[in-house]
């Protein structure tokens, strides 16, 4: 049995956020959000390259492939009852999508985990569209927690970069 090369794993990663609908674009814009008010000069270009480091991670491009999958799954009525209904609902107490989705989010810090809080309760920018909760059309379960770590991580990444250049700067002087 051979490997999967890395390349495709990101690559099937990336295709399956965009088959559902989520660009890195649109990640990013929900870092620049939640960065902007303590860097109130943040370029989106910064916010998207921190979005792509964060994709970059194998735990994620695993993370939504597994969540994905269930999503896609459940809207085929392809799982078993009761986990059928309990995904197509997206079940107030299920709790496996946001464990899911914070497990990398916890390589990132303090503030990658409370951002991660803050947009599962808010429901910021496109992942306020994907919280369909049984609508009867797609189902993203997972895909909406997931889009948050990503952008709680990406966030926690970009805080923490802009903090080491100020820091650099400062000691340049």
């Amino acid at each position: 049995m051979s490997r999967v090369h890395s390349n495709e794993v990101k690559r099937a990663a990336l295709t399956r956020l965009k088959e559902r609908g989520v660009t890195v674009e649109v990640i990013a814009e929900i870092v620049h959000m939640m960065q902007n008010p303590y860097s109130p000069n943040l370029d989106m270009d910064y916010c998207m390259e921190s979005v792509l480091a964060v994709l970059d991670k194998r735990e994620i491009q695993h993370a939504i492939l597994v969540g994905t999958e269930l999503d896609i799954l459940a809207e085929k009525k392809m799982l078993s009852d009761p986990l059928q209904q309990i995904v197509e609902s997206d079940e107030g107490l299920f709790g496996c999508d946001e464990t899911l989705a914070l497990g990398s989010v916890f390589g990132y810090g303090s503030i990658a985990v409370t951002t991660f809080g803050y947009l599962d309760k808010h429901k910021v920018g496109i992942i306020k569209k994907l919280d369909t909760k049984g609508d009867g059309g797609p189902v993203h379960t997972f895909l909406d927690d997931l889009v948050a770590s990503i952008a709680s991580s990406a966030s926690s990444r970009l805080a923490h970069r802009i903090r080491d250049d100020e820091e650099r700067i400062s000691s340049e002087k």
